[in-house]
C-alpha cells in the first residue's frame, strides 16, 4: 500500500503567492525564463532556474548556478517571502482551465516506494536530467519541483477533500498570466491529516508517475547519497496525488529535422506500406487512437495505421510505439528519441500551428501529430512493467514551483 506523509511546506505570503509561483523549470528555456522574471523579484524562477541572476554565458549547470539557486532560497526564507509551517500539513491544490477543474493532494511520497516500485514509472530517464536535478536538490536541500501522481479513485477520499474544500477557505487562490486558476487548501488539522494517511495506507495500493521521473528518480538518488546525513525528510519527495478520474492527457507531438536521404514524395510513398495517406486541406489534430498528422513543404495529411501493422500488447498498441516503429526506425533511422538530436517534442499545449513554424522556418523537415494517450493505456503499461517511449504524455495545466516547497 502506499505511504504518504505530511510535512511543513515552505510557501509564499498569501500577498505574494502569485509573484512567487513559477511554471515548472522544464517548460521554459533559460532565455524565456529571464523574460518571465524581468521586474519580479519574487518569482521562484529565481531558485529554480537561478541562471537567470547569472553571466549569459555560462553554463546552466556550473556548479554556481546551484549555489545561486541556494543563496535566493534562503534569502527568500530570511526576508519572509517564504515562511515555513510549524506542523506537518496535507494541502489541496485545484487547478481550473477553460473552466474544467482538476484537484489533487500535495504530500510527501516515501521514496521506499518509489525504489520498491509501489510508486509506478512508464518511461526511462536521461542521466543528464537527472544529474541536473540531483546537483540542485544536494545544494538548496530543497525539493522545489512538484512530481505529479495519479491513483485510481477511493470514495472516501474524494469526499473527505470535496468537504473540506467546501468548508474551508482556501490560503491561495489566484488567476496566473496565463489565465489557470490555482487555489490550495491547508489541511493542518490532527484528525482530518490521520484520516488521509490512513485512507492511503489501506485503499491505495499504488500511485503511478503521471509527469516528473526526473525529480522522482533524483530525490531517490540524492538520499542514498548523503547517507547517514540524510535527515527524516529526506525519505520523502515532494508529490501532488490527482484521482484518475480528474487528469486530461494531451498529445506529445514530434518534429524530425531530416528524411534521411529521401524525398518528401519517397516519405509519402514508403508510408503507404503501413497507413493509409490522404492530403488534408486543414491541419490535422487525430480524433481517434491509430491517426496521425503529418505537415511537411507546407501541407497537412492524415495517417491511419493499417490494422495488422501494429500489435495488440499494452506497448505495441500505442500509437508511439506505431509511430517508432513503422516510421522513425523504419524510415527514418532514429533509434533512440531519448538521445537522437535529428528528433524534437512539441507538447500538445503548444497547438498544431507550432509544429507549421517549426517546420516553415527551415529548422524541422516534418511534424507529426498525436491522438492523446489515455489514463487507462498509462496505468496498463506501468502494471505490466514495461515502459512507453520518451516524451508520450503532456499533462495540462501544470502545477506552478514555489507555492510549496518541501525543505530536507
Amino acid at each position: 500500500m502506499a505511504t504518504i506523509f505530511p510535512f511543513r511546506a515552505a510557501r509564499p505570503q498569501a500577498t505574494l503567492a502569485s509573484e512567487v509561483a513559477a511554471p515548472p523549470y522544464d517548460v521554459l528555456s533559460s532565455d524565456e525564463a529571464r523574460t518571465a522574471v524581468d521586474g519580479n523579484p519574487h518569482s521562484f524562477l529565481h531558485v529554480t532556474k537561478s541562471e537567470v541572476d547569472m553571466p549569459v554565458e555560462l553554463s546552466m549547470y556550473d556548479r554556481s548556478v546551484y549555489e545561486k539557486a541556494k543563496s535566493n532560497l534562503e534569502e527568500m526564507l530570511a526576508s519572509g517571502v517564504l515562511f515555513q509551517d510549524e506542523t506537518p500539513c496535507y494541502y489541496i491544490y485545484e487547478l481550473v482551465m477553460d473552466e474544467r477543474s482538476q484537484t489533487g493532494l500535495v504530500c510527501c511520497s516515501s521514496v521506499d516506494d518509489y525504489e520498491n516500485d509501489i510508486i509506478k514509472k512508464h518511461e526511462f530517464t536521461r542521466p543528464e536530467k537527472e544529474q541536473d536535478r540531483i546537483n540542485h536538490i544536494k545544494v538548496t536541500r530543497a525539493q522545489t519541483g512538484n512530481v505529479f501522481l495519479a491513483y485510481r479513485n477511493v470514495a472516501s477520499l474524494d469526499q473527505l477533500i470535496g468537504d473540506w474544500k467546501k468548508n474551508n477557505v482556501p490560503a491561495y487562490d489566484f488567476n496566473a498570466a496565463d489565465g489557470i486558476r490555482h487555489r490550495i487548501w491547508v489541511i493542518a488539522a490532527e484528525e482530518a491529516v490521520n484520516n488521509i494517511t490512513t485512507i492511503f495506507g489501506k485503499e491505495v495500493p499504488c500511485t503511478y508517475i503521471a509527469d516528473g521521473h526526473h525529480r522522482a528518480a533524483s530525490a531517490a538518488k540524492v538520499r542514498a547519497a548523503l547517507g547517514d546525513a540524510a535527515g527524516p525528510e529526506a525519505d520523502g519527495f515532494l508529490t501532488t496525488l490527482f484521482p484518475a478520474d480528474e487528469l486530461k492527457i494531451m498529445p506529445y507531438n514530434r518534429i524530425v529535422k531530416d528524411l534521411n536521404g529521401m524525398d518528401p514524395s519517397d516519405l509519402i510513398s514508403a508510408l503507404q506500406e503501413d497507413f493509409m495517406v490522404s492530403s488534408s486541406e486543414v491541419p490535422v489534430g487525430p480524433a481517434h487512437l491509430h491517426e496521425f498528422g503529418m505537415y511537411m513543404e507546407g501541407e497537412w495529411y492524415h495517417l491511419t495505421a493499417i490494422e495488422g501493422t501494429y500489435t495488440d500488447d499494452p506497448i505495441g498498441i500505442l500509437d508511439v510505439s506505431i509511430f517508432s516503429r513503422n516510421i522513425l526506425e523504419k524510415l527514418l533511422d532514429i533509434e533512440d528519441q531519448r538521445t537522437d538530436k535529428r528528433i524534437d517534442f512539441v507538447g500538445g499545449i503548444r497547438g498544431l500551428k507550432e509544429l507549421e513554424k517549426r517546420v516553415d522556418s527551415g529548422e524541422m523537415k516534418v511534424a507529426f501529430s498525436f491522438y492523446p494517450v489515455s489514463i487507462g493505456q498509462l496505468f496498463d503499461i506501468a502494471d505490466s512493467g514495461n515502459v512507453m517511449p520518451p516524451k508520450s504524455t503532456w499533462f495540462e495545466p501544470k502545477l506552478r514551483d514555489g507555492l510549496l516547497t518541501h525543505l530536507i
